[in-house]
Order: structure tokens, then C-alpha cells, then sequence
């Protein structure tokens, strides 16, 4: 039987990178698969289409608007009849708000970075825990970044690694409050990882040759290896990491 058989895993920001790593771990190892994207509804059915179509739902919602979020979760567990893992994996860095930047610009990207990174995600990790409160338990994974231990290299993303940490903090407290009702939560951190959102932020240090030599590997993180590391989350095989940070960074940063 495959580790995730039987199981539904809601996974934001499903449509690239990360999030498209994930939903496609979690599908090959036998889950249910919400795959939530906000415009890229092409990359989300590009994520699960190996999923056996009655085993895979899109769900849009754009986390600009809190309200969209709950509709969200209210669509996600209408379509499965109940959500076994959330993986809160979408998130957004933007570089205009910096220290340089005038007040306007500087509250508009914290203000916007945490509406997305941390307002959003808190409303899914709510429902989530009070879902399974009623429901025997479940398991919340939240993608992180080494950004909240060490924080950013570009002071330009403050905001980003703020947003970060703020989720990894929420996730380890759910993971101590509950412990005892069978909710199981993890921190994944990654490093450096090759997407899109990596590459763009390597173009603020250097370069994609400047970012690598600085690595321990000289290797970026594949997103697959992400997702395997979820998906073995999610099966229950490791109850007692739960509240842990796993990092995941090809010893480039050892705490």
C-alpha cells in the first residue's frame, strides 16, 4: 500500500516550485491532492496531473483577501469530506521595501507580505486545528525558510523573513498545545532551492555563481527532495518529530 493512501493533503501554492514539488510527492505516494493556486491554474493542473482524476481538485483562491482563504478551505473540505494534511506552503517576497524606501512603500510591503505569509496561512492553520480537535487529529506542515532562523541576506526582503518566522513560531505552539489530541505539526526550512523565486533573489547577490559558491554542496535544494521530505511527514511515520524544524539546506547552515 502506498504511505499516503487514504489520505487528503491540501497544499498551497501548488502551481510551481515548492508547492508543485509537494502535490506531486504526495499524489505518486497515494494522496488526495487539493492542489490551491491563486492565477497559475495551468501550473497547478500541470502539478497533479499523474493524480488519478477523482483524486484531484484545483482550488482557487487568491490570499490577498482573508475571505478567499476560508472559502478555500470551506471548498477544499466540501469537495473530500475532510482534509487529513494542510501543507501551507504559499508565500510571496517582495524586494521594494527595504530600509531606502519611503514609509508609503515600506509599510505596503510588510503590510502585503504579511497578509499573504502570515494572515492567510493562520486562517488555514485555525480551521485546520479546529478541524481536527473534532476529527481525532492531523497534521499540519508548514514550509518555512532558513530566513526565520538566520534571517535575510538582502535587508530589502525583510519582510519575508519576519513573515517566516511568524509561521514557524505558530506552527511549533500548535504542535505543543495539541500534541496530546493527536495534531501532529512540522517546520520544513529550506535553503537555498532551485525555483524561480531563488533565482530571482540570487540576481540581488551576485548572481546564480556568487549565491552557489557560498553553498557547502555548491548545490541548490532540488524541490523534489521537498516534497519527498513532506510526504513522509504527512504519512504519520514520525510522530515524535513532530514540532520540530527540519532543515533542509545541504549543510550550508547547521544550527
Amino acid at each position: 500500500m502506498q504511505q499516503l493512501s487514504g489520505k487528503t493533503v491540501l497544499v498551497t501554492g501548488a502551481s510551481k516550485g515548492i508547492g508543485a514539488s509537494i502535490a506531486q510527492s504526495v499524489g505518486r505516494a497515494g494522496a488526495r491532492v487539493i492542489a490551491h493556486y491563486s492565477s497559475d491554474r495551468d501550473g497547478a493542473e500541470n502539478a497533479v496531473a499523474d493524480v488519478e482524476p477523482g483524486d484531484r481538485c484545483l482550488v482557487q483562491a487568491d490570499f490577498d483577501d482573508l475571505g478567499a482563504a476560508e472559502r478555500a478551505w470551506d471548498e477544499a473540505w466540501d469537495w473530500s469530506g475532510g482534509i487529513d494534511v494542510l501543507v501551507n506552503n504559499a508565500a510571496i517576497m517582495l524586494w521594494d521595501g527595504g530600509f531606502n524606501a519611503d514609509t508609503e512603500a515600506w509599510d505596503a510591503a510588510w503590510e502585503r507580505t504579511l497578509q499573504i505569509n502570515v494572515l492567510a496561512p493562520a486562517r488555514l492553520l485555525r480551521r485546520a486545528v479546529n478541524a481536527y480537535l473534532d476529527n481525532a487529529g492531523g497534521t499540519i506542515v508548514t514550509i518555512s525558510s532558513w530566513a526565520a532562523q538566520k534571517g535575510v541576506t538582502n535587508p530589502d526582503t525583510i519582510a519575508y523573513g519576519a513573515s517566516k518566522a511568524a509561521m514557524h513560531n505558530a506552527t511549533q505552539t500548535v504542535a505543543r498545545a495539541y500534541a496530546a489530541r493527536g495534531i501532529l505539526a512540522y517546520v520544513v526550512a529550506p535553503g537555498v532551492v532551485d525555483t524561480r523565486l531563488s533565482r530571482q533573489f540570487a540576481e540581488t547577490q551576485g548572481g546564480e555563481s556568487s549565491v552557489t559558491a557560498g553553498l557547502a554542496m555548491q548545490e541548490w535544494v532540488p524541490p523534489a527532495e521537498i516534497g519527498e521530505l513532506v510526504a513522509y511527514l504527512a504519512s504519520g511515520r514520525a510522530r515524535h518529530l513532530s514540532g520540530a524544524t527540519l532543515d533542509i539546506n545541504g549543510a550550508s547552515y547547521i544550527r
